[in-house]
């Protein structure tokens, strides 16, 4: 490791891994990517469903963080990625973009550079997509996108049940006209050949020989170094001790949105009041750091099946044979995503544009009594699904000057009306889903939530523990074009010089979808300003 480089990026998932390749690939800018977790060389992580074990607190790949769900609910666990790929290399593998609309309105806002126009040729540029070139998505790109294999007669049925409801079938779950009008089909993922492909895979592996990029892993970056209103250095923490490491240009966060915002703030940037609380000197008085949090909060209902369902191969003896199945074949039940369907629905009549996404497993969970997830015993299915614009807007802020101390994070979920609203109409969608005639050979009863929930108020009463978070974290250092945003709409940290951020914390309104893809897309757009001004 140096004492100095050009451009210091700290977090080495989603976003990160894209900058370090984008930024290094002039040999003439050294460049230093800081990962606080290992590397991304655990088998779990190129199986996908190593998530199973990948996601649970205290796995060295993910953070975890205790959260209040809203009001005064109980405290949850949220996980996230600590490693080369961040979450890319933990998450489900559901490939999705968002809509055209949410990129067109974040430029509506003032974010020029921003919109549609943008944004989804750098989707296009992104993709190596199974499906072929079309003018909305790409081919030769860095990130191989698959469609999960058609033909499952469970997966069939659901499908056929979606068009008894209204939302036809799809070949692209991703295409533009899919996520204005409503459509469901078998899952985009990022998986290739039976195995995750993480940002990592896509960004970092390609390019970790190029003498001018550094990568350094289990090391912590503990606060900004300022000289005043420039960010001049970062303080570092390995097992060797704590060291200081100039920046020469910038210093980029894409540490992600609960991290990204915890480092401004324990560097002196964000709600003056606070920082002065906590004994931090005042550098930017920036009340929106840590505002603005926005997540999508899933519901979820549970079937028992009468076949085609994945529990039984996910214990005992049949477990042991699928783990050797994908070792030896990279085929069979491991090799799975998160989801085999998912789409777009319009939850109810007058929408203009569909209000949520669903996503369809072939596994079903189950939770014992010392809180440990497990599979059922009989075979079932998952249907879930989440709103995908909500309003309600949680925050993140420190608790202490020292970094190791956890933040508090509120989701407050369900607090905005249209919320609310939408919570009900998706569950009655989702319920409604498991009622059509497609279905009703195959569905014996509905486990989860089993029962109850029929008017409003118990849906609303209960929705908040008939979910949980989808891990879509965003909006916590919102840019905007108005002076009390965190960022300017080239990222640039406001109130200081040489420090940016680019992550999901960025978004002034969250995608409606997963965020993977737009993390990198984010960054992509990123890159491309932060060069052309050099």
């Amino acid at each position: 490791m140096r004492d100095q480089y050009d451009y210091i990026i700290v977090g080495a998932g989603s976003s990160g891994s894209v900058l370090a390749n984008k930024l290094s690939a002039n040999p003439a800018h050294k460049v230093l990517l800081v990962e606080s977790g290992p590397d991304d060389k655990s088998p779990l992580i190129r199986m996908p469903r190593g998530i199973g074990k990948l996601l649970a607190p205290g796995n060295p790949h993910v953070w975890d963080y205790q959260v209040v769900p809203a009001g005064n609910l109980p405290p949850e666990t949220w996980l996230k990625g600590r490693t080369i790929g961040g979450s890319s290399s933990v998450n489900g593998m559901v490939y999705v973009r968002g809509a055209p609309a949410d990129y067109d309105h974040w430029a509506s806002l003032g974010c020029t550079g921003w919109g549609w126009d943008k944004i989804g040729k750098h989707f296009v540029a992104l993709e190596d997509h199974e499906l072929g070139a079309d003018e909305w998505r790409g081919t030769g790109g860095p990130l191989k996108v698959s469609v999960h294999p058609s033909g499952n007669p469970l997966c069939e049925a659901v499908l056929d049940a979606a068009e008894q409801l209204g939302t036809p079938r799809t070949a692209d779950v991703n295409h533009v006209d899919t996520v204005a009008n409503g459509g469901m089909g078998y899952q985009t993922v990022t998986t290739w050949k039976g195995k995750r492909f993480s940002a990592a895979r896509a960004f970092v592996d390609p390019v970790r020989s190029r003498p001018n990029l550094d990568i350094v892993t289990d090391t912590d970056v503990l606060r900004i170094l300022f000289e005043g209103k420039r960010a001049s250095a970062v303080l570092l923490r390995d097992k060797t001790g704590q060291r200081e490491v100039r920046a020469a240009r910038e210093i980029i966060l894409s540490a992600g949105a609960i991290q990204s915002p915890k480092l401004l703030q324990l560097s002196g940037i964000g709600p003056a009041a606070l920082l002065q609380g906590l004994g931090i000197e005042v550098i930017v008085d920036s009340p929106d750091v840590g505002q603005n949090l926005l997540e999508h909060r899933y519901l979820s209902t549970q079937y028992e099946v009468r076949g085609e369902s994945l529990n039984k191969h996910f214990t005992g003896a049949r477990l042991l044979k699928s783990v050797l199945n994908y070792a030896l074949r990279s085929k069979g039940p491991m090799t799975h995503s998160a989801h085999e369907v998912g789409g777009f629905v319009k939850t109810r009549p007058g929408l203009g544009r569909p209000d949520a996404q669903i996503g369809v497993g072939l596994y079903s969970l189950n939770v014992d009594d010392k809180g440990q997830i497990g599979v059922d015993k009989a075979p079932g299915m998952t249907i879930l699904g989440y709103f995908t614009r909500p309003e309600s807007q949680g925050e993140i802020r420190i608790t202490s000057s020292n970094p190791d101390a956890a933040p508090h994070i509120d989701a407050n979920h369900l607090t905005a009306e249209i919320d609310r609203i939408s919570a009900v109409s998706l569950f009655r969608w989702l319920r409604a889903l498991g009622k059509q005639p497609a279905l009703a050979d195959w569905i014996v009863r509905e486990t989860v939530p089993g029962g109850g929930f029929e008017t409003d108020d118990e849906i609303l009463s209960g929705a908040l523990s008939i979910g949980g978070t989808s891990y879509h974290i965003s909006g916590t250092c919102r840019m905007g074009a108005d002076e009390g945003s965190v960022l300017d709409p080239e990222l640039k940290v406001r109130g200081v010089e040489g420090l940016r951020v680019v992550d999901t914390s960025i978004c002034p309104t969250i995608v409606s979808g997963n965020t993977n893809a737009p993390a990198m897309a984010i960054a992509l757009n990123a890159a491309e300003i932060i060069l052309r001004n050099q």
